[in-house]
């Protein structure tokens, strides 16, 4: 707690915390008062040019040192495949795939680290180790980690092939709104940071390339008779941020259930039946799941493939999307 002296007052907040908290530098003085760790009379004060008054109390809040490595954590995994080099997990909705800012803990990282220990390869650092390609938050399926240097670079090197020369396959199922033209079709735009909503993708010139194969599989009826939702199965031949999620929503087909790309679509819940709008609502997420890896054994060269089933809720809303209801 720091309470400013009388000729403390008009300056801004972030100097006087600079002189009377040395141990913290200004940056992360300023870093603190941004996230709202610095208070005056039991309010967050947002900006360090802030001018105090004398008088004023004020409060800093410190949160305790992140760890520089993760720590394992005894969190279950859904193991599909595993010998002593890869290990295949059918991921669950709400698992972060490796720690990042707001997702120090809980993370697939941690899981692993509890489960492999110190044979988890080391190529991708202390933050994601044995990590070679990942899932949304909320996106479910099928992710293969390595379990060691040799498994890492000949999965890293498969994944950035894409299936182009090699056994690499991801294929994966989505819930989709409206019906599309075509039976089939591909989706080659580029892909980069949007240039408004950094925490967003878009589709941009100059991107990253980033193609999307889909077909559709069935179509589904609204209450009026007509189509509202289709099932796509996609595959990718690159693997960027968000692609699927991106790419439908460029062609007119955004995920159901995605509010991050697929906000202007809600009102098509309303020609669903009350059954699956529950159904949809239930799901709280983006309906993707991957349903589909295929890939060469980095040790034996054996191709391996697994399939994964729809996860509970998402075979709840195609169960209800089929019965119209």
């Amino acid at each position: 707690m720091v309470v400013v002296a009388g000729d403390e007052g008009s300056n801004r907040l972030d100097r006087v915390l600079a002189v009377r908290q040395p141990k913290l530098s200004r940056s992360r003085l300023k870093a603190l008062i941004l996230a709202g760790s610095v208070t005056l009379k039991g309010a967050p004060v947002r900006d360090p040019a802030y001018h105090v008054v004398s008088g004023d109390t004020i409060t800093i809040d410190v949160p305790e040192a992140i760890a520089a490595e993760p720590a394992g954590e005894d969190i279950a995994l859904d193991i599909v495949y595993e010998d002593d080099d890869i290990i295949v997990i059918d991921k669950p909705k709400g698992l972060v795939v490796h720690p990042a800012a707001g997702h120090e803990t809980g993370t697939l990282v941690n899981a692993l680290i509890a489960h492999c220990g110190s044979s988890l390869s080391g190529i991708g650092g202390v933050r994601r180790p044995g990590i070679v390609h990942r899932l949304d938050k909320d996106t479910t399926g099928l992710m293969v980690v390595a379990k060691n240097d040799r498994a890492h670079k000949s999965l890293t090197e498969q994944f950035a092939d894409h299936g182009r020369t090699n056994a690499m396959r991801r294929g994966y199922k989505a819930f989709a709104w409206d019906l599309p033209r075509h039976q089939r079709g591909t989706v080659d735009a580029a892909i980069d940071r949007h240039p408004h909503a950094r925490e967003k993708m878009a589709v941009r010139d100059g991107g990253r390339e980033a193609i999307t194969h889909w077909e559709l599989e069935e179509t589904f009826n609204g209450r009026d008779g007509k189509p509202v939702a289709v099932l796509l199965a996609c595959q990718l031949e690159t693997g960027r941020t968000h692609q699927i999620r991106v790419h439908l929503a460029h062609i007119g087909h955004p995920l159901m259930g995605d509010a991050v790309y697929g906000p202007h679509f809600k009102t098509k819940a309303s020609r669903l039946g009350p059954a699956s709008r529950a159904a949809l609502a239930a799901l709280d997420r983006q309906a993707l799941h991957a349903y589909l890896l295929a890939l060469e054994h980095p040790r034996t060269g054996a191709i391996l493939e697994w399939i994964s089933d729809l996860p509970p809720d998402l075979a709840a809303l195609r169960e209800k999307l089929r019965a119209a209801l």
